[in-house]
Protein backbone atom coordinates (compact mmCIF):
# COMPACT_ATOMS: atom_id res chain seq x y z
CA UNK A 1 0.00 0.00 0.00
CA UNK A 2 0.78 3.23 -0.84
CA UNK A 3 2.93 5.54 2.63
CA UNK A 4 1.56 8.93 1.29
CA UNK A 5 -0.62 10.30 -1.50
CA UNK A 6 1.88 10.82 -4.77
CA UNK A 7 2.76 9.74 -8.65
CA UNK A 8 4.44 6.65 -9.37
CA UNK A 9 7.46 7.66 -10.53
CA UNK A 10 8.88 4.01 -11.52
CA UNK A 11 7.71 0.68 -11.33
CA UNK A 12 10.29 -2.00 -11.08
CA UNK A 13 8.70 -5.34 -10.18
CA UNK A 14 6.66 -6.84 -12.66
CA UNK A 15 3.77 -10.10 -12.55
CA UNK A 16 5.33 -13.05 -11.51
CA UNK A 17 8.41 -12.10 -10.29
CA UNK A 18 10.35 -13.13 -6.95
CA UNK A 19 11.13 -11.00 -4.93
CA UNK A 20 12.82 -11.09 -1.66
CA UNK A 21 12.55 -9.06 1.51
CA UNK A 22 13.68 -5.61 1.05
CA UNK A 23 14.03 -5.85 -2.69
CA UNK A 24 12.24 -2.33 -4.69
CA UNK A 25 9.25 -3.23 -5.72
CA UNK A 26 8.24 0.65 -7.36
CA UNK A 27 9.35 4.56 -6.55
CA UNK A 28 7.22 7.27 -5.74
CA UNK A 29 7.37 10.53 -5.75
CA UNK A 30 5.94 13.70 -3.49
CA UNK A 31 6.67 17.15 -3.31
CA UNK A 32 10.07 16.62 -5.30
CA UNK A 33 10.93 13.45 -2.83
CA UNK A 34 11.24 10.13 -3.30
CA UNK A 35 10.17 6.72 -1.98
CA UNK A 36 11.37 3.47 -2.66
CA UNK A 37 8.95 0.75 -1.80
CA UNK A 38 10.19 -2.13 -0.61
CA UNK A 39 9.22 -6.04 -0.52
CA UNK A 40 8.52 -6.55 3.46
CA UNK A 41 8.49 -10.18 2.34
CA UNK A 42 9.75 -12.97 0.56
CA UNK A 43 7.21 -13.82 -2.18
CA UNK A 44 6.23 -13.48 -5.97
CA UNK A 45 4.32 -10.55 -7.23
CA UNK A 46 1.00 -11.56 -8.18
CA UNK A 47 -0.51 -8.39 -9.32
CA UNK A 48 0.92 -5.15 -10.22
CA UNK A 49 -2.17 -2.81 -9.67
CA UNK A 50 -0.72 0.58 -10.24
CA UNK A 51 1.19 1.94 -13.65
CA UNK A 52 3.90 4.54 -14.00
CA UNK A 53 2.55 8.26 -13.81
CA UNK A 54 -0.25 7.32 -11.79
CA UNK A 55 -1.67 9.90 -9.24
CA UNK A 56 -2.33 7.90 -5.63
CA UNK A 57 -3.15 8.22 -2.28
CA UNK A 58 -1.99 7.39 0.87
CA UNK A 59 -3.16 3.85 1.69
CA UNK A 60 -3.68 2.96 -2.08
CA UNK A 61 -3.27 -0.90 -2.79
CA UNK A 62 -0.07 -0.80 -5.21
CA UNK A 63 0.84 -4.29 -5.24
CA UNK A 64 -0.27 -7.87 -4.17
CA UNK A 65 2.73 -10.43 -2.85
CA UNK A 66 2.05 -13.87 -2.41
Amino acid sequence: AAPMPGVVAEVVAATGRKVARGDALLTLEAMKMRASIRAEVDGRVAAVLTQQGAQVDAKDLLMILE
